[in-house]
């Protein structure tokens, strides 16, 4: 026997073993057949080469969860030899996201941009973890949160009226100002001076920014957090770079890695800062139960300072709280701000219950907020057409028994189209695409798990409600102060050009024009 034919054996027996491995998830896919061509080995993969910006990947996603609700509400497709099981149907979303709590391999990638935060820790650290962040959103925390979230849209509305009536203005640029000034108000104290240029980046000049010399010495960490969530995106949207061993060859790795060690470097310091702050305060009797405390404080406190997190845990909540509690809001409330442009008769009923709800110089309360119910249903119904964070990935580690009945193999994924499945006509009915809040008025829904924009499962968005309140309180101070119409005419009722990176953005900005209330 020679040794070409002894490696052609070698070869056919694994081919024969990797099918037989892979026997299973053969047979399912074949019971979930789609539209969407597949090329063997690269499977559908090679829909995303063609992607030139994220207008495109955005498409390419879309098109994915598009088929799913085609093939009514769930599909496969494959990326190289992994079977991912495409989810756009809310009551099989419900019973999957309830047993698959891991995330998804892909998301290890983000995983080593910002630590083992609890949005992406593995379960065993995700479980302690969430108990301590569900303790810092409790009703009298939100209550006193309320305050900072008045006080700074109040300082966002200021610096609107300086650019009203000059053109069109980037929502989204204003609100990520207000919501970075609220998440460092409740939570980082000293932490802002250090964090907030980077957070900025990218708005010196459409609002004017000018750092002093003091705040440029941060500009390293500016350029890393931005750098970092740049490269991941790519990564995860590149199969072929999802190996370590390949990825640690590429050019990309190296920067990456750079920029990684400058964030940790400064904000492990500014960790240890604070913790000692908080440390000495504990000693000297400082045990007002009645000031506002900032999250530090509060996880501290939920477990106790010496069982509580450490300060590399503290570094991972600390990015992740930062990216969910800023970009996830802004971006929520950008959107709803350009719907609302888009339908004047909506804004109108807006303004009108803020107005039967608030006096004129009636700062903005934790009760008052509860009163605006067509508000919440507006927002609701913003988050349910553009969800800020449109896809699920969770990892299948054990075979998973569907509503239908199918098995789902283990070592397989599982992609929730989160926007696929709030627009599913089944669900929604045969207007699913379009604007209309009063779908959130009562009890109309026709399943409990319908809206699924903050996720479900026990692994849903833990701060919804300090989500709702912080986008409540800006929309509501921004109404009270301006009439919000679209750039053109012609928007009036249209659908949003749309894009993502690792969220879904309007890829014309959020531009809207401010007219002043009279």
């Amino acid at each position: 026997m020679t040794l070409l034919q002894l490696f052609v054996i070698v070869v056919l027996l694994f081919c024969v073993w990797f099918r037989w491995q892979m026997r299973h998830m053969i047979k399912f896919s074949k019971l979930h057949k789609n539209n969407l061509k597949s090329i063997p080995i690269v499977g559908h993969s090679y829909i995303f080469l063609t992607c030139k910006n994220n207008s495109d990947q955005w498409k390419c996603l879309e098109s994915i969860g598009r088929e799913a609700v085609n093939q009514g509400g769930v599909t496969v497709m494959w990326s190289l030899q992994k079977m991912y099981f495409i989810v756009a149907d809310p009551i099989v979303a419900e019973s999957v996201m309830k047993q698959c709590l891991e995330k998804d391999d892909a998301m290890k990638i983000a995983l080593a941009a910002i630590g083992d935060g609890s949005n992406v820790a593995e379960v065993p650290i995700w479980r302690p973890r969430r108990k301590i962040l569900s303790s810092t959103f409790t009703p009298r925390n939100l209550k006193t949160f309320t305050t900072v979230f008045s006080k700074q849209s109040e300082i966002m509305v200021q610096k609107l009226h300086k650019v009203a009536e000059t053109g069109s203005v980037s929502m989204f640029d204003y609100l990520i100002e207000c919501a970075v000034d609220i998440v460092c108000g409740r939570f980082l104290s000293g932490f802002w001076q250090l964090i907030l240029p980077f957070l900025l980046s990218g708005l010196e000049t459409s609002l004017g920014i000018n750092p002093d010399a003091r705040m440029n010495s941060n500009q390293k960490l500016i350029k890393a957090l931005s750098e970092c969530f740049t490269l991941v995106s790519e990564r995860i949207m590149k199969p072929w770079l999802q190996n370590e061993l390949i990825y640690s060859l590429t050019p990309q790795y190296r920067r990456f890695m750079v920029h990684k060690e400058t964030i940790r470097n400064h904000i492990s310091e500014i960790i240890r800062i604070r913790r000692k702050e908080y440390e000495q305060n504990i000693k000297k009797g400082d045990s007002d139960k009645d000031r506002l405390r900032t999250f530090m404080e509060l996880m501290i406190e939920s477990s106790g300072v010496d069982a509580g997190y450490d300060d590399k845990e503290l570094l991972s909540e600390i990015v992740v709280i930062i990216t969910a509690a800023t970009d996830t809001s802004s971006v929520g409330s950008a959107f709803t701000c350009v719907l609302l442009a888009r339908h004047p008769d909506i804004q109108e009923k807006v303004y009108k219950e803020i107005k039967e709800v608030f006096s004129d110089s009636e700062p903005v309360t934790f009760e008052k907020l509860a009163e605006l119910k067509y508000m919440s249903a507006v927002i609701m119904e913003s988050l349910r057409l553009y969800p800020p964070a449109p896809n699920v990935v969770r990892k299948v580690d054990r075979d998973v028994i569907l509503p239908s009945g199918d098995t789902l193999p283990k070592a397989t994924a599982i992609m929730l189209s989160i926007f696929a499945a709030n627009r599913n006509p089944r669900y929604w009915g045969d207007d699913a695409e379009e604007f209309r809040p009063e779908r959130f008025m009562g009890s109309s829904l026709k399943h409990h798990s319908a809206f699924l924009s903050f996720s479900s499962g026990p692994r849903n968005c833990v701060g919804y409600r300090y989500g709702m309140l912080s986008m409540k309180a800006a929309l509501t101070n921004i109404l009270r102060n301006f009439r919000l119409l679209p750039i053109s005419e012609q928007d009036l009722g249209k659908p949003m050009n749309l894009e993502s990176d690792l969220m879904l953005r309007d890829t014309d900005g959020f531009q809207v024009k401010l007219e002043p209330r009279v």
